[in-house]
């Protein structure tokens, strides 16, 4: 398109000195086309100038203008221009999003060079590794990263399987690392915070082992016993006799240990309640009655039914809540000693509490309670005939119910287990409903 509009003008330069040349002469004749060409070459020139000009700052709004010639190269530099801030900002936006993503990921992403220096690293990395995107980028993740396990995982280079980081940073997260090669020249360094996973394993793992204990020792002593008597049929009457009470003692105690795990797994599985009116005064009255068979009058049982407000939940798991407190406090206070349940409600919550004057417990067993299996004093346990369920039960029916446990206890002065429900938890007792 250029080349050829510049032909034709020089042509109808070169024409027009032609038609001079029998009135003029040839000198006037080279004068015009030599005239013609200059102003070819000025026109060009002028335009390469304005060309150059904008190169060295290019916009969109500043493309030059012109007619003739160079109007159909500056109209497809424009479009060009502006295809390509398009393309740019698409790109932009794109990458926007990525580190958008990025950023919100649960699990920390660090994007490393050919050489494992850090390029890019989101918040969660931040956290997990100790990280400062401010003065970290450029440096070299194994300088920031000073574990043995991870110097070596670097080193092996073999990055099919993660490596478990502890303490990293000072922090007491457990973590997974990996890398994973994405290009020719860069990785990417994953973290994901296991702690979780970790204590649930850890837990697991307990749990199994207690299991096995608990049942090892029940289980020996039958079986020692039942190994006695068949190598001593003659054996008198009161020995067998005591011999088969404790076998049954343990056998009971086996059963109230599977039963515990029975109803555990149960409550931890989810299975759905029924959700029903709970005369929770009357269930008082019933667990005070029980307490003192328990206690076969050992202690002093007092019932404090400071509320006649009823709740709504599953009568037969707050029975077993209930009686699990009422039991351990019978079993773990002292002869002589006090045990109150009550019932009472603060700022609309019910509340039901068993308190007690026994031995109490230190500080720092009150958090780890709840676990199944965790005695404070595994001997009295077994020989009160606990099996060190009874207040995970608690605790898992407390929450089906949106309740909380507080445990209050202090050496020497004794303890106080209370089940807070909510509010929406209460309902009027029938016969105030039928006299509104």
């Amino acid at each position: 398109m250029l080349w050829w509009r510049s032909a034709l003008i020089l042509a109808g330069f070169s024409l027009l000195g032609l038609l001079f040349q029998p009135f003029f002469g040839w000198n006037i004749t080279l004068l015009v086309i030599l005239a013609g060409m200059a102003w070819v070459l000025a026109y060009h020139l002028r335009n390469l100038q304005r060309l150059n000009r904008w190169l060295n700052d290019p916009s969109p709004n500043s493309v030059p203008e012109a007619n003739g010639s160079w109007e159909p190269v500056y109209s497809k530099l424009y479009r060009m221009v502006r295809a390509q801030g398009k393309s740019q900002r698409m790109l932009s936006a794109a990458l926007d999003r990525f580190v958008a993503a990025g950023e919100a990921m649960p699990e920390g992403v660090v994007v490393m060079d050919a050489e494992d220096r850090i390029e890019w690293c989101n918040p969660r990395s931040m956290q997990h590794l100790g990280l400062d995107r401010k003065k970290d980028l450029g440096q070299h993740i194994a300088y920031l990263v000073r574990q043995p396990a991870f110097q070596q995982y670097l080193l092996n280079q073999d990055y099919s399987q993660p490596v478990i980081l502890r303490n990293v940073a000072g922090n007491d997260f457990v973590l997974s690392v990996q890398l994973v090669p994405f290009d020719s020249t860069r990785k990417l360094l994953l973290t994901r915070d296991i702690t979780q996973l970790e204590r649930v394993q850890t837990v697991h793992r307990d749990f199994v082992a207690n299991v096995s204990h608990e049942l090892r020792t029940p289980l020996t002593v039958v079986g020692g016993f039942l190994e006695t008597l068949l190598d001593m049929p003659d054996m008198d009457a009161s020995t067998r006799e005591a011999q088969l009470k404790m076998m049954f003692e343990q056998t009971q105690r086996m059963q109230r240990l599977v039963e515990d795990l029975l109803t555990l797994s149960r409550l931890e599985n989810g299975v759905e309640a029924r959700d029903e009116r709970v005369d929770t005064p009357g269930l008082l009255q019933l667990l005070a009655s029980e307490a003192q068979g328990l206690s076969q009058g050992r202690h002093r049982i007092a019932l404090q039914l400071d509320s006649p407000v009823q709740v709504r939940g599953n009568y037969d798991e707050l029975h077993s809540a209930f009686g699990n407190l009422v039991s351990n406090a019978v079993r773990y206070t002292p002869e002589g000693g006090q045990i109150t349940l009550r019932w009472q409600q603060e700022n609309g919550a019910p509340i039901f509490s068993v308190q007690d004057t026994g031995l109490g417990i230190e500080a720092q067993h009150i958090p780890r309670l709840t676990e199944r299996f965790y005695r404070v004093d595994r001997g009295r346990s077994r020989a009160t005939g606990g099996t060190g369920l009874g207040l995970a039960i608690v605790k898992h029916i407390a929450q089906r119910h949106q309740a909380k446990l507080d445990i209050r206890s202090e050496l020497g002065q004794g303890s106080c287990f209370a089940i807070h429900f909510p509010p929406n938890r209460v309902v009027e007792p029938e016969a105030q409903l039928s006299k509104a």
